[in-house]
């Protein structure tokens, strides 16, 4: 269990230095001290540096600038290391000088230190490790990602296949010869080509709204509060349903939607299957 909760915490903490700390060396740093002294507290220093190797395999393994060369195995891996270390190694009878002092009561009852450690590391790991998951399933699958209007390379990419695209008229109009029309329609090629703005860039609720629904199919399957989360993944569907409908005969922004929600929904169940089976174990 332990090993689990150290791991999931080494990898989603490196995952939000990467994404909001401005100096990252200082971030990772502190990161590396954090998970010290917390297993030099809990007699746990293997863990600990078997996370601190999981957490730079995964910075490795999981860019968050350009498509994960090894696309969606990496996450496939953690989740079976994590299954097997919760399942297989269980909870440990004595946690160290922490273990000692430390006494957390919840209205489920007692948690010890291991379990609280590894909720802190799903809960983490559910932040913004698990964007970068359900970015590598999209790339895996080839789905349709809104563009990122902040982003000068793609914008420039859209504007070369707009002009590209542009049909050119080569017949004589109005008694306008051929060598006229090619003259102007080179003119115009000269000229900036803007790229209509398509409707469905600049989405970045994605970041805020991924994790906040995480973390909340978390807290409801824990509590086990069925009905409600029911009814909450049924209103984003329903939220998103006028969006959803004006896609045409594509599919894009339908098969976004399912991809991305479904997986991030068993991030999240798989994270509360792993909390249950620990504190049940």
């Amino acid at each position: 269990m332990i090993v689990a909760g150290f791991i999931l915490l080494a990898v989603g903490a490196a995952d939000l230095v990467r994404q909001f700390a401005p100096r990252r060396w200082i971030g990772y740093l502190s990161v590396a001290v954090i998970l010290l002294l917390l297993g030099s507290v809990s007699d746990a220093l293997l863990p600990m540096v078997l996370a601190i190797v999981v957490g730079a395999l995964w910075v490795w393994c999981m860019p968050t600038g350009r498509p994960a060369p090894l696309g969606f195995w990496p996450a496939v891996l953690l989740a079976v290391v994590s299954v097997g270390a919760v399942v297989g190694l269980g909870a440990r009878a004595d946690a160290g000088l922490i273990g000692a002092i430390w006494h957390l009561r919840s209205p489920f009852g007692e948690v010890p230190f291991d379990l609280a450690l590894l909720a802190l590391g799903a809960g983490v790991f559910l932040l913004e490790s698990s964007n970068l998951v359900v970015r590598a399933a999209l790339d895996g699958e080839h789905t349709w990602l809104p563009a990122d209007p902040a982003d000068p390379a793609a914008s420039a990419s859209r504007e070369t296949v707009a002009a590209a695209e542009t049909p050119v008229a080569s017949e004589t109009v109005d008694g306008v010869s051929d060598d006229a029309t090619e003259d102007a329609v080179a003119m115009s090629a000269t000229l900036p080509v803007t790229a209509p703005r398509d409707p469905r860039s600049g989405f970045k609720g994605g970041r805020l709204i991924g994790p906040l629904e995480r973390i909340l199919v978390l807290i409801l399957t824990l509590a086990a509060a069925y009905p409600i989360l029911a009814a909450m993944l049924a209103a984003k569907g329903i939220v998103r349903f006028p969006e959803i409908s004006r896609d045409g005969e594509t599919g894009a922004r339908a098969e976004y939607f399912l991809v991305g929600s479904l997986v991030s929904w068993v991030i999240a169940l798989g994270a509360a299957f792993l909390v249950w089976w620990a504190a049940h174990s």
